[in-house]
């Protein structure tokens, strides 16, 4: 049984050691942590812009967009208005990585490499939507974040909750990519 359960953490948890990029994307959420990364990131000079996406998000109702939430923690943490791009029309993974990609092309941003900062049980499927509607010429790196949640690699699989989630992710993962498979092996 161990096999089956490193098998997923393999699949589902991704972390990739960190370069100097062009851009970090957030594909949206409500956890603040998500930008908190993101302005380390960039505070340590990763990347000169930060793109976070999302449109309403209900477990955020004081604002308008997750793109306004973790735009207003990472003015808070000292990241430049100028460093943080708008993406607030999304509604989920797909139209992130979507609308994501059309911003840095009206900016007119060069992206060879981009950091992808998501929650730890979303890298995989975050990754795969950014591959599928990026250019495969851009490098994706992923720099996964633990929220108060505390689902991580070494626990998903001790707590219900916890395996709920990171299985639903595997879920997710077979129903967004399926009708894509006959695109990619083109």
């Amino acid at each position: 049984m161990r096999q089956a359960i490193d098998g997923i953490t393999d699949f589902i948890f991704m972390e990739d050691k960190l370069r100097t990029s062009d851009i970090i994307l957030i594909p949206g959420g409500s956890r603040r942590e998500l930008m908190e990364q993101a302005a380390k990131l960039y505070h340590e000079g990763l990347a000169k812009y930060i793109l976070p996406s999302g449109s309403y998000n209900k477990k955020i109702p004081k604002y308008k967009s997750e793109w306004q939430f973790l735009y207003d923690v990472g003015i808070e943490l000292g990241v430049s208005d100028e460093a943080i791009l708008k993406e607030d029309k999304a509604t989920h993974t797909f139209e992130n990585a979507k609308c994501s990609y059309d911003v840095i092309k009206q900016k007119g941003i060069k992206v060879d490499r981009v950091i992808l900062v998501c929650k730890s049980f979303h890298a995989r499927r975050a990754y795969l939507t950014y591959k599928t509607a990026f250019p495969s010429s851009i490098e994706i790196l992923v720099s996964p974040i633990i929220d108060e949640r505390d689902i991580r690699k070494d626990n998903w699989f001790l707590d219900p909750d916890k395996t709920h989630r990171v299985m639903g992710e595997v879920i997710k993962i077979g129903k967004y990519f399926e009708k894509h498979i006959p695109n990619l092996v083109k």
